[in-house]
């Protein structure tokens, strides 16, 4: 089997020192072990094992007085590594979005990562309604999606979002719903909305996976490990388990994202 080209698209990184707390806090709300330490040298050496090229790295602003340390601190890393590819982050209590989200775009940040779940919204609040529109055509979202116990990033609630917002550009993670698997089959598959395959693989039957990816479209699904919730070279074993084409394996492993983020190719 040939080595291919990868780009990781959904990766969590944390300053060293908080890197400990938050990833046991991420490891016990999902009851979860975690494998990474969440820093961005032990990413790189995770990383390394399959020979990743370039992460797309990002945290999440779980309080509004977050939002300007969590980007300015992916801008940093994003400039000492070049290897790093940085989304940042927004909150419903913004007082001014667009200027937060100007300065994002000014600390050369290619996306926003949202978590509705830990940030404390519904996908399809009122509140976030001037977020969609003002990121609308300016930069993609990754979303996580999908939760057991909460209801707050379902599939449907998305649906809503991508019809209301049409030049909006959305990676949903995990399939479009982590342990909602199902409900993203009949809710987004198919739709105007990008899918990774961070968390999935490890628990979805291999065909279940073909299934979702061929019925959506092999050209917007991208590959992503979720780190530090699983180890590259893992999660890379679990992909290849997949009964895909090399032209497919291809897409996913890297083409598509570089197209949607406009990255340098080959």
């Amino acid at each position: 089997m040939r080595r291919h080209k990868i780009i990781d698209a959904h990766v969590h990184i944390f300053p060293e020192k908080i890197a400990d707390k938050a990833v046991e806090s991420i490891g016990k709300y999902y009851g979860i072990p975690m494998t990474g330490k969440g820093t961005v040298g032990d990413l790189i050496e995770s990383g390394s094992k399959i020979h990743v090229q370039q992460y797309i790295v990002h945290s999440t602003a779980t309080r509004v007085e977050q939002v300007e340390s969590i980007n300015n601190f992916i801008a940093e890393a994003q400039k000492a590594h070049p290897r790093l590819i940085g989304f940042g982050t927004l909150h419903p209590d913004l007082e001014d979005i667009d200027s937060e989200l100007d300065r994002v775009i000014a600390l050369g940040l290619k996306g926003i990562k949202l978590h509705p779940d830990f940030q404390g919204f519904n996908i399809d609040d009122d509140s976030m309604l001037p977020v969609y529109k003002a990121v609308e055509g300016k930069l993609p979202i990754l979303m996580h999606m999908g939760d057991e116990v909460k209801t707050s990033s379902r599939p449907e609630r998305l649906a809503k979002i991508i019809k209301m917002f049409p030049n909006l550009t959305v990676i949903a993670a995990h399939l479009g719903g982590y342990q909602m698997w199902e409900e993203s089959l009949d809710c987004l598959v198919g739709e105007n909305v990008y899918m990774d395959t961070s968390s999935s693989l490890f628990i979805l039957e291999p065909e279940k996976v073909v299934q979702v990816i061929r019925r959506h479209g092999t050209k917007k699904v991208l590959f992503g490990t979720d780190y530090p919730m699983w180890p590259h070279d893992e999660e890379l074993e679990r992909f290849y388990r997949l009964d895909l084409t090399e032209e497919e394996r291809e897409d996913i492993l890297w083409k598509n994202v570089s197209r949607l983020l406009k990255l340098e190719s080959e």
